[in-house]
């Protein structure tokens, strides 16, 4: 399992340089081709952003909700608590906690994104291109 972090998604809904290599990795995702999980949190957080997109946001909230390989962590108050004391122990920022919080609760073999604040934990951090090389290749 591969934990999906919110940038992965808003390159591909913004547009911007790395949009392809997100949505091919999302497709093999939806596909049933990876098996992989996104927090609650990041949802929100494109909510948040999308939120004059309200067409935009519908489509994608929906599409999420019918990808067969995505799974939906749903943070607790303690998994948040717990979150915030990693901010202490690493230099993740809270968002950023959240997500490695909920990757190592997962279990999940590496975080994709973007973020190079990802960079030197105990679980590797790719980016969508390594996912769909990785999965060609086995």
């Amino acid at each position: 399992m591969i934990l999906i972090d919110t940038n992965i998604f808003l390159e591909m809904l913004l547009g911007r340089s790395k949009a392809e290599q997100c949505k091919a990795l999302l497709d093999m995702i939806s596909e049933g081709r990876a098996e992989s999980a996104v927090t609650h949190f990041s949802i929100h957080s494109v909510e948040a952003i999308m939120r004059k997109n309200a067409g935009e946001l519908t489509s994608f909230l929906r599409a999420l909700d019918q990808t067969v390989g995505l799974y939906v962590f749903d943070t607790t108050l303690a998994d948040e608590v717990s979150a915030s004391i990693l901010t202490g122990t690493t230099k993740l920022d809270f968002d950023d906690a959240i997500q490695y919080y909920a990757a190592k609760k997962l279990g999940a073999a590496a975080i994709v994104s973007f973020d190079h604040d990802f960079d030197d934990l105990d679980i590797p951090r790719l980016e969508p291109h390594q996912i769909r090389t990785a999965g060609r290749e086995s």
